[in-house]
């Protein structure tokens, strides 16, 4: 399905570009390759500014989050992502994902945030599944271990923000999907909005991977407690109006030096309202191995 082409998140974020070397494919996850990362011809365009350099971003942002809410239903991808833990960058991690949209209708949920994991590097993880539904398992998800790890321990339910489940993760698996990075841009739009001194650029025709893609950045010079980065890019899949990378740094140590990777997440081969089905998050499907003897 394409969804409506209608300019979505305009400068929450924006990112270096990726390009896999390779196609990243979940059936064939020897085939992956690190991301390489390059800006495509990105010339910033030339279109007037606002009140704020947010405000048009944000009206932009807020029409897109109606159009996903509307309009996709569910997709899959492989999401790679990278994150800062205790001051350290972490390597990224390949994961083939699904994920069903929750669904609200006459303020009843008539469908759970659904979303099943499988992890495809590095090896220490190769192997790990994890499923988490809405309101399903008392709140908890269902993992086993991959890896070596994988043949000797249980399926295990355990709380998304407990320790064992936040071990290494900057967030819980309940903020997982590309719906739930778009309200959190929204937020951190919002809040920047207060700063006079925020920038905000647009890039056209950037890639990632082989899609094109609008790239929106938003700097922050100055550094305050409520304000998360220093510099964050986002990347709008120009066809499927959704963003398909987010990259965020942290402030300069020092003046002159480069700022350092937060986090970063891209979802590759990003196929939207596939019809995902409860068999896709049941633990007990014959395709996984939460249960496997």
């Amino acid at each position: 399905m394409k969804i409506a082409r209608r300019q979505f998140i305009a400068s929450l974020t924006a990112v270096s570009s990726v390009v896999l070397t390779r196609d990243l494919r979940a059936e064939d996850p020897t085939q992956l390759v690190e991301p390489v990362h390059r800006v495509a011809n990105a010339a910033a365009s030339l279109e007037p500014t606002p009140v704020h350099p947010l405000d048009r971003a944000l009206d932009i942002a807020r029409s897109g989050l109606s159009d996903c809410r509307s309009n996709v239903n569910d997709y899959t991808a492989i999401l790679v992502k990278r994150e800062r833990i205790d001051g350290l960058l972490q390597p990224h991690e390949f994961m083939a994902v699904k994920i069903r949209n929750r669904k609200v209708a006459q303020g009843q949920m008539v469908q759970p945030l659904s979303v099943y994991l499988n992890f495809l590097k590095p090896t220490s993880v190769q192997g790990r599944e994890v499923i988490y539904v809405e309101n399903q398992n008392d709140g908890n998800i269902v993992a086993h271990e991959g890896g070596f790890k994988g043949r000797f321990l249980p399926t295990v339910t355990i709380p998304p923000t407990g320790m064992l489940a936040m071990r290494g993760q900057r967030y819980p698996m309940t903020e997982i999907g590309v719906e739930n990075l778009i309200v959190k841009l929204i937020e951190r739009g919002e809040q920047a909005r207060r700063y006079p001194d925020v920038k905000c650029e647009f890039r056209k025709n950037a890639r990632v991977k082989d899609r094109v893609c609008t790239v929106l950045e938003v700097t922050q010079p100055t550094k305050h407690p409520d304000l998360e980065f220093y510099k964050a890019q986002v990347f709008i899949d120009d066809d499927l109006n959704i963003p398909i990378r987010y990259v965020a740094y942290d402030w300069p140590a020092r003046e002159g030096a480069k700022p350092e990777i937060l986090e970063e997440y891209n979802y590759l081969d990003l196929k939207v309202n596939v019809g995902l089905t409860d068999a896709d998050f049941d633990p007990r499907n014959p395709s996984y191995n939460f249960y496997s003897k």
